[in-house]
């Protein structure tokens, strides 16, 4: 089957480019921040939530593609900001983005992407660089921006050939907290915004990966009282905070690299019976800690609507019952390497791929999927309540 064929002569009037590591250039109208920035290309099959996908830390080192075409025709705002850390480098678009009209934004998307450096790239055939990706694999590529149309073409395409991309990455460093943080934000509610949080116990110790901000409000809302350390946090440090549990974050990069000096600590808590719960790349390095291997996927899961279901024991009745969830991620638990102590728990209908484990005799899971990103829009809200349930 052909793919998608783009031109590799600049237009007269483009003032963007994504250059793929094969020199394959995509031309369109720049928007944003300008300049140049390397990643690895994706796509996002999600119809909203831009600005809450371009502050997701777990996008670090990505350009997202999104199959939507009116992408930030609802402005920006700050109470959709998931980080104050890096994410996504880039965008590219299929619509040029319009004058904003919706009563939450406090200024345009683009005079965001400006004050936050996301370089946007519109004009494109989203739908055939989606099939791009899909049949031969995420490429790395350069996302570049000048208002002028003036562009090294030679050099960005040296620049997207040699970059490494994630498999090996270790990103975290770049995106987690430097000191430890209490939690002070509750659960948002129209017209009032986000609460605060009170002195709730149990104590949750969450460790940030590179973490949403939505997880720990989720977390406070199911009763707990969180307190974020940065990645490099030692076991000794974590338990003299005496935690009741521990959750491990989402996150960007390759599981395996930032597994060398996560995973010592992830099996140290669970030596000593610590609860555990991880989402995203905190699932993947709790597998990675229970014995399984990661493995970096042929184009990842990325939107807000994909089905998985629930399979092992313990369910109940809910046996079989289908998520609807949002996913963000490259790499996967090699289902296959799941040793005999790992249960399963929920599985991605879409490819059949890890969505879920959990640790027998230990009060211990993770999911691959994103609960806090309100899929379904709240068909995954009971793992917070699972969590915190089980902690006394």
């Amino acid at each position: 089957m052909a793919l998608p064929v783009f031109s590799h002569a600049q237009p007269k009037d483009a003032t963007g480019v994504l250059v793929l590591a094969d020199g394959t250039c995509i031309w369109g109208k720049g928007f944003g921040a300008t300049g140049s920035s390397v990643g690895e290309v994706c796509f996002n099959t999600a119809m909203t939530g831009y600005q809450e996908v371009m502050t997701d830390p777990s996008y670090d080192s990505q350009i997202v593609t999104f199959t939507f075409p009116h992408i930030g025709n609802v402005g920006a705002n700050e109470e959709d900001v998931e980080s104050r850390g890096l994410g996504a480098v880039g965008l590219v678009v299929r619509q040029a983005v319009t004058p904003h009209s919706n009563f939450r934004a406090q200024n345009e998307f683009v005079e965001w992407c400006v004050s936050h450096g996301k370089i946007g790239l519109s004009g494109v055939d989203t739908r055939a660089l989606t099939r791009r990706i899909r049949l031969s694999g995420a490429p790395n590529a350069v996302i570049a921006h000048s208002p002028r149309g003036q562009f090294d073409v030679k050099a960005l395409k040296h620049q997207a050939a040699e970059w490494s991309g994630l498999e090996g990455l270790d990103l975290v460093p770049g995106v987690t907290r430097g000191v430890l943080e209490d939690w002070r934000g509750g659960y948002w509610q129209l017209g009032t915004g986000y609460g605060a949080a009170d002195n709730a116990k149990p104590h949750v110790v969450a460790i940030d990966y590179g973490a949403k901000d939505n997880i720990f409000r989720n977390l406070v809302k199911a009763g707990a009282k969180v307190t974020v350390v940065p990645a490099r946090t030692s076991l000794d440090e974590i338990m003299r905070l005496k935690p009741d549990g521990v959750f491990l974050s989402n996150g960007p990069g390759d599981p395996a690299a930032t597994g060398e000096y996560a995973v010592p600590v992830i099996k140290g808590l669970l030596d000593a019976d610590v609860p555990l719960f991880g989402i995203c790349l905190g699932h993947q390095m709790l597998g990675l800690a229970a014995g399984a291997k990661t493995a970096k996927m042929f184009q990842g899961h990325r939107g807000a609507n994909h089905p998985v279901q629930r399979v092992g024991e313990g369910w109940g009745e809910s046996e079989g019952l289908v998520e609807i969830t949002s996913m963000n991620h490259g790499f996967a638990v090699d289902v296959d390497t799941l040793p005999p102590e790992v249960e399963q728990t929920h599985v991605s209908l879409f490819d059949g791929t890890n969505c879920g484990i959990s640790i027998k005799g230990k009060k211990a899971f993770g999911v691959q999927y994103h609960p806090e990103a309100s899929p379904g829009p709240q068909d995954s809200f009971y793992l917070f309540e699972k969590f915190v349930g089980m902690l006394g």
